[in-house]
């Protein structure tokens, strides 16, 4: 798969991975140790017990969605996941011996200077970040409740046939991660004033619809610990998907042109 996707040799991404050193994500909540090559290509998170059991099960089924859709030429926004690893380590002052499980993924920012980044879930609930007055809007990452304050007075306009893409990118594979009970995925985007372009991608997608997740799903909804009225964050698979998809074709608008009768000369 990793053929397919970089289209360089293993010894090119071995070369990466041989240099990297403790990297901050920023807007990250999980607590988890992230890491980035010092080349920028790659991102390494460190993965919990239940992840890396959830990724050994959804592996196959990843690994033959990945590589058919780039071989069929099919558009995918999934971020891609090109390898798991375990790390074992002694630590030479106490003799104690530690085990670190690593997921690495292409940095979708690599060579490109972000104005701004969102981390987009399609939900509504505790989705805002408060910015410090005249801080720069790239120090940290915005939610769904900042792009739609943002987008009353700048609105983010795609082309047509960027939105087809985008639209069939989103619902296949939120189809394929909800097929596999995955949920609590997020689209990142990055806006690149330099080439006045939108880079995006579908991230955090290892996460599946398990106990505590449904016990989540049933506090939030009946208002239990407050917060009532807003459609909770944590839904059952199928639900999460189609409210990822409603609300990002709401986020993204197509530019008004006359072919579609938005245009001036309509």
């Amino acid at each position: 798969m990793r053929e397919v996707i970089l289209g360089s040799s293993e010894e090119d991404f071995i070369r990466s991975l041989s240099h990297s050193s403790p990297w901050q994500a920023r807007g990250g909540k999980s607590g988890a140790a992230f890491y980035a090559t010092e080349d920028d290509r790659f991102i390494l998170k460190q993965m919990p017990r239940l992840e890396v059991q959830s990724f050994l099960d959804f592996a196959p089924h990843y690994f033959n969605y990945i590589t058919n859709a780039v071989q069929q030429k099919r558009p995918t926004a999934l971020a891609k996941i090109l390898g798991v690893y375990r790390i074992g380590y002694k630590n030479s002052q106490n003799n104690t011996e530690k085990k670190l499980d690593l997921l690495v993924m292409e940095n979708l920012f690599y060579g490109r200077k972000m104005a701004q980044v969102f981390d987009l879930k399609g939900s509504l609930r505790n989705r805002n970040v408060k910015t410090d007055t005249g801080k720069e809007s790239c120090d940290v990452v915005l939610l769904d409740e900042n792009l739609l304050k943002m987008v009353r007075d700048n609105p983010l306009y795609i082309r047509s046939h960027s939105k087809a893409v985008l639209r069939a990118s989103i619902r296949s594979d939120s189809h394929f991660l909800a097929s596999h009970l995955i949920i609590d995925y997020s689209l990142l985007v990055g806006r690149d004033d330099t080439s006045n372009e939108l880079v995006v991608g579908i991230i955090d997608y290892i996460r599946t619809f398990t106990w505590d997740k449904k016990l989540e799903m049933v506090v939030k909804s009946t208002g239990i610990l407050g917060g009532q009225g807003k459609m909770p964050t944590v839904v059952s698979p199928e639900l999460y998907r189609t409210r990822f998809c409603e609300a990002m074709d709401k986020y993204f608008l197509m530019v008004p042109d006359h072919w579609t009768g938005l245009g001036l000369n309509c």
